[in-house]
Formats: C-alpha cells, sequence, structure tokens
C-alpha cells in the first residue's frame, strides 16, 4: 500500500477501528466514541462518523448481505476486522453518495485496508465478497442508485 493516505482513507480506516472495537468489545459504537473523545485529543472527522453511524443503522441489513454472498462463510467465522471492513465497504456500495465514492473505490480501499490490518488470505477475500456485492447492488434492493 502507498504511504500516500488520503482525509478519507483515514476517516474510512478510523471508522473501522471504530467498529472493531465496538464488536470486540460487544460496547455501543456512542459509548466507543465517547471513551475516545474524552480518553483522548481524537477529533473525528465527520466522515468517520457518517461511515460508523451508517453502518450501525443499517448493520442488519448489511449483516444479510454479507451472510448471503460470503460463499462457505458465516459472520461469526470471519474476523473481527474482515467484518468491520466488508461493512463499512458495503454501506458505501449500498448507501453511499457514488458521486462521493464510487462502488469500485469503496471496494479498492476496503481491499486496502484488509491488507494493512488483516491476514494474508483477507484482501482477496474482501475483495472478491464486495466485488459480487457491487455486481449484485441494482438488485439487492437498497435504496441507492448504483
Amino acid at each position: 500500500m502507498s504511504s500516500f493516505v488520503t482525509t478519507r482513507g483515514k476517516a474510512r480506516r478510523r471508522a473501522v477501528d471504530i467498529l472493531f472495537e465496538a464488536d470486540l468489545r460487544d460496547i455501543a459504537v456512542d459509548e466507543i466514541l465517547r471513551l475516545r473523545e474524552t480518553a483522548t485529543d481524537q477529533v473525528l472527522n465527520p466522515l468517520t462518523r457518517r461511515l460508523v453511524y451508517g453502518v450501525v443503522e443499517r448493520r442488519e441489513e448489511i449483516d444479510e448481505i454479507l451472510a448471503t454472498y460470503a460463499q462457505g462463510w458465516t459472520l461469526d467465522r470471519m474476523p473481527n476486522v474482515d467484518r468491520a471492513i466488508l461493512r463499512v465497504g458495503a454501506w458505501e456500495i449500498l448507501f453511499g453518495d457514488p458521486a462521493d465514492v464510487p462502488a469500485t473505490v469503496a471496494v479498492k480501499e476496503a481491499t486496502d485496508i484488509a491488507r494493512e490490518l488483516s491476514t494474508d488470505d483477507s484482501p482477496s477475500f474482501v475483495n472478491g465478497l464486495l466485488g459480487r456485492i457491487q455486481k449484485l447492488s441494482p438488485s439487492l434492493g437498497t435504496d441507492s442508485s448504483r
């Protein structure tokens, strides 16, 4: 991965971190955000909040889609970090504004984050699953115009 990371890339990575921590610790996202803001000087980018709350708002629907198209994998079997990456990527593909982030960019960015944070097999898994969701997104019945 290139050492050049955009502001959007940092926001996406931070959203994955927050969702991962909430999932791992079984704590509400609001509590994770409160802890980060009071225990550190961290100021969260508005995009980070939009991604985190977008995933939280649509999590049931996103998880159902991920579970349906993750051939041979249940959500419980996936590493927590992969689940967080997939949720952010799926939200961007299905519910994000295509003028902000084209679906192909969302897939590439999620794959890059998996390469950085997860196992050697994770980038191809993330790329394959999100690529499948991208291709099927017009027929998935979401309210996205993609």
